[in-house]
């Protein structure tokens, strides 16, 4: 059971001042019915709300999978650039996160909600939630750097080590004459620029950078970066 006012404020239809308001107005029906009072209880699982004469479908919990575009911060607000949340068009809730970060220039999968729990789940190290990022980088990675990935690498200093957990480093081309790699990398851990200060440590640099997977949650190739749809069932079930 579930307040009349938070009800529809929670579903983004206005502040809960504003929502009392449209109460009052008679501008709210429940099951039918006009509503007067906003401390009305209702079950926001059976009974049907219309405000203005529209359904309005209670959502405790909303997933997107976004792929992230460079140029937009992955952040609930920020006041000099465009957020992932502001991507995302449909949301009903005002309280969805992006689950972990993505660097301003990342692009990729990233997961918006506003489940609390699974996105503790996904981000926890405790939980050896495998991330996995493409990338194509200047100059040429050799066996011997998957070897120190494996290993952990430091990527902080001397007087500060910062020790990476082992990372599975994937190389899928080469190319000699440009002196540039496209390689596959799978960590489980989120530190500040991780994966370009891996490959920073092993005197390459990192020149894009998208996420293609989270956990069992895949970046959906139909979506072009800035595109977004709720997860499927299926997908929720395996995360």
């Amino acid at each position: 059971m579930i307040r009349l006012d938070k009800f529809i404020a929670d579903m983004g239809e206005g502040t809960r001042q504003e929502v009392k308001k449209y109460i009052r107005q008679g501008r709210v029906f429940v099951d039918g019915v006009p509503a007067k009072k906003p401390e009305l209880k209702i079950d926001e699982t059976k009974q049907k709300v219309f405000f203005d004469q529209r359904e309005i479908r209670y959502r405790q919990f909303e997933y997107y999978m976004l792929n992230k575009p460079a140029g937009v911060v992955s952040a609930t607000e920020d006041f000099a650039d465009r957020t992932v949340i502001e991507l995302i068009e449909e949301r009903r809730r005002k309280d969805l996160f992006p689950v972990g970060r993505l660097d301003k220039d990342t692009e990729g999968l990233l997961l918006i909600t506003n489940d609390g729990a699974l996105a503790h789940r996904l981000l926890s190290p405790r939980h050896h939630v495998d991330k996995c990022y493409y990338a194509r980088v200047e100059g040429i990675v050799t066996g011997e750097d998957k070897r120190r990935f494996l290993e952990g690498v430091n990527i902080g200093t001397q007087d500060m080590p910062e020790q990476t957990a082992p990372g599975k480093l994937e190389i899928l081309a080469v190319d000699k004459q440009q002196g540039t790699s496209e390689i596959l990398l799978t960590i489980q851990e989120g530190k500040y620029h991780q994966v370009k200060r891996m490959f920073e440590t092993v005197g390459k640099k990192v020149c894009y950078l998208r996420r293609e997977s989270m956990g069992s949650l895949m970046l959906d190739k139909d979506l072009k970066p800035g595109q977004y749809r709720r997860l499927t069932d299926e997908e929720l079930k395996s995360l």
